[in-house]
């Protein structure tokens, strides 16, 4: 079972100058996703953090996007990407198939890119577990994942510059 949201996250988020942050969020469950997002924009905006949102149809597709997006971007190299989903398990191993599919894709972007990319993605068993992790019981996973992007940018500008 998960814990009560990371009540001490948002403590000591550092200002940051100049930030651009990329959400790649899925279509997928899309009353969830966007309550999630709406999260991670409250706490951007808070910080006055620049975004840009990226919607792939669902889980499977975030990596490549986050991948060619980076690869490929015309304009400003995001500081960080969060990734947004919701993977509810149902009968079939479709959903392990996914949830490891989505987290081995964002583990090998956070090995291979030189920004970090947040995993925002939530992997529950059935609806209302989702809906505990978007200002439930377990806190805000979106804001949580936003806060997460902030302190990786810091940590991220100190260990290069």
């Amino acid at each position: 079972m998960a814990t009560k949201g990371n009540t001490t996250l948002n403590k000591g988020i550092p200002p940051l100058k100049d930030a651009f942050i990329v959400i790649v969020k899925t279509e997928w469950n899309s009353h969830i996703i966007h309550k999630l997002e709406a999260g991670v924009k409250r706490i951007l905006k808070q910080q006055g953090i620049a975004h840009k949102t990226l919607t792939v149809p669902g889980a499977f597709e975030i990596p490549f996007t986050v991948k060619n997006h980076y690869a490929y971007v015309k304009g400003r190299i995001p500081d960080a990407y969060i990734t947004l989903g919701t993977v509810i398990r149902g009968d079939t191993p479709h959903f392990d198939y996914v949830c490891k599919a989505v987290t081995d894709g964002v583990l090998q972007l956070n090995l291979s890119l030189d920004v970090p990319v947040i995993f925002g993605v939530l992997t529950v068993d059935n609806e209302q577990q989702a809906i505990e992790r978007i200002g439930g019981k377990h806190g805000h996973k979106g804001e949580e994942a936003a806060t997460t992007a902030i302190k990786m940018i810091a940590l991220n500008r100190k260990l290069i510059y």
